[in-house]
């Protein structure tokens, strides 16, 4: 890891108080499965239904009770999918009933139990939360073995053959206890310098398949019909 960071330089993570859990989970919510401009652009949608007061660039977050009595259908217009709806409808639910800490208790509480705690929350995964322990709490010994990046950013790092697995991951890191957050960090950067293959999109490697009669050139001069034996 000396020679990552004589490359890269220092490691970034906070170490002052961000958002919130609920403010982090309802915009990881909003952010899932969508490109950061898109989402970016529903959430300021969502937010500005509860005409909340604008500090600077300070956007403030509903209330979880304000959220939970917004109707759906101008959330939906917002450009919210139905399921995220329901995810943060079970994130405002579990911010009021105590589950989701706030952030006087987050500070008091071991990563296990954050992890365990927030997990609960409907469309919310281990992945999500890491993130939030990461970048939003500067937790600084988190380790997410089932990050792709992580995993091709640590194989190449140490001259691995072949990616490692989830389980074999999370052995090979014990030397880097107590600060595998920045050395996830400094996977993330060697996967960012990868060149992708050909056939690689989204991080996941598509085989190129065999070519059929179907496949080739018909001739210009004939017109043929190809159907299927």
């Amino acid at each position: 890891m000396a020679k990552l960071h004589a490359r890269f330089g220092d490691c970034p993570i906070p170490s002052e108080r961000g958002h919130s859990a609920y403010e982090a989970l309802f915009r990881a919510i909003v952010f899932q499965q969508l490109s950061g401009k898109a989402a970016g652009t529903i959430l300021r949608r969502v937010l500005a239904l509860f005409d909340l007061e604008i500090l600077g660039d300070i956007v403030p977050f509903p209330s979880p009770q304000a959220f939970l009595l917004m109707d759906d259908e101008a959330l939906r217009g917002a450009g919210l999918s139905w399921n995220k709806i329901k995810a943060i409808n079970d994130l405002s639910q579990k911010k009021i009933d105590g589950i989701v800490p706030d952030n006087e208790e987050v500070h008091h509480l071991p990563d296990d139990e954050i992890i365990e705690r927030l997990i609960s929350v409907r469309g919310i995964g281990r992945w999500s939360v890491q993130m939030y322990l990461i970048f939003t709490l500067g937790r600084e010994d988190i380790w997410p073995i089932d990050d792709l990046g992580v995993q091709k950013g640590f194989q190449h790092a140490y001259g691995l053959e072949a990616l490692p697995k989830p389980k074999e991951l999370a052995g090979l890191a014990n030397h880097l206890q107590p600060f595998r957050s920045y050395a996830a960090w400094y996977c993330w950067r060697v996967c960012d310098e990868l060149k992708p293959s050909k056939n690689e999109v989204l991080g996941q490697t598509k085989m190129p398949q065999k070519a059929t009669k179907a496949d080739k050139p018909k001739p210009k001069t004939k017109k043929t019909r190809v159907t299927d034996k």
